[in-house]
């Protein structure tokens, strides 16, 4: 009996330090996000990220980011944002299940893979999460992470706090991140005076911000801003905090 205490013992240990780190961990992600529905998100990891590969190369930092409040962008923005990336995005609880059965059935089908994030996981992945190129388990273990997150964020903050932080907080360029530093810099102008095309244009490039410069389209960027505006003038807008609170009540 005493040779086996000791082991016994050890795991008994061992269990309680992995259930108290389990606990913490989970609290700590719960406080964040439940931190972040109020206080302006200052950074995100992409952004570290990008910094390291720029000095690596040995280039200057190039970091864009200034916060700024919903209300102080055109509402044209989210509106186009939506149109492009996630047309449900009012609608759905986080999670685009009909977009997920699309991709995975054209996945079947042998068709280019293209992603079927919502802006509510996009804006978690952002916020929460660095980016890897995870594949097998560990692929699959990232998105469970991400999924905890979107959860929370949808619980937790309303869909107007969603867009606010992911406008804030998306890579719209080499060194840009948000909507106030991509208006500055590819616009010379704020995020609040950006017009419906520029706006439209800015949506464009959000898949692949790096190689699609907003302040220098390409004929296939203009025709995505065309295809952009026509979904924009079918949804026909996003509803602002002060419109979201009024219909509450």
């Amino acid at each position: 009996m005493k040779k086996t205490a000791g082991p016994l013992k050890f795991f008994s240990i061992l269990g309680n330090i992995i259930k108290w780190v389990l606990i913490t961990m989970l609290a700590g992600s719960i406080l964040l996000v439940l931190l972040f529905r109020y206080v302006p998100v200052p950074t995100s990891p992409l952004m570290f990220i990008r910094a390291y590969e720029q000095v690596a190369r040995g280039e200057k930092i190039r970091w864009h980011h200034q916060w700024v409040p919903l209300e102080d962008m055109s509402p044209d923005l989210p509106l186009a944002v939506m149109s492009c990336e996630d047309q449900r995005f009012l609608n759905h609880n986080g999670f685009d299940w009909d977009e997920i059965q699309k991709v995975m059935a054209e996945r079947e089908e042998g068709k280019r893979f293209r992603g079927g994030s919502t802006i509510s996981q996009q804006t978690a992945k952002n916020v929460f999460l660095f980016p890897t190129s995870a594949t097998g388990k560990l692929a699959w273990a990232r998105k469970g992470v991400e999924a905890y997150f979107t959860v929370l964020i949808e619980f937790m903050w309303d869909k107007q706090r969603i867009m606010e932080v992911y406008l804030n907080t998306i890579e719209m360029g080499d060194g840009i991140y948000g909507a106030e530093a991509v208006a500055q810099e590819h616009f010379g102008r704020d995020a609040k005076s950006l017009t419906r095309n520029q706006c439209a244009m800015i949506a464009v490039t959000l898949p692949n911000p790096l190689k699609m410069n907003s302040a220098s389209p390409t004929n296939y960027m203009y025709r995505r801003q065309s295809w952009c505006l026509k979904q924009m003038k079918h949804l026909g807008h996003f509803p602002m905090r002060d419109e979201a609170e009024k219909e509450k009540n």
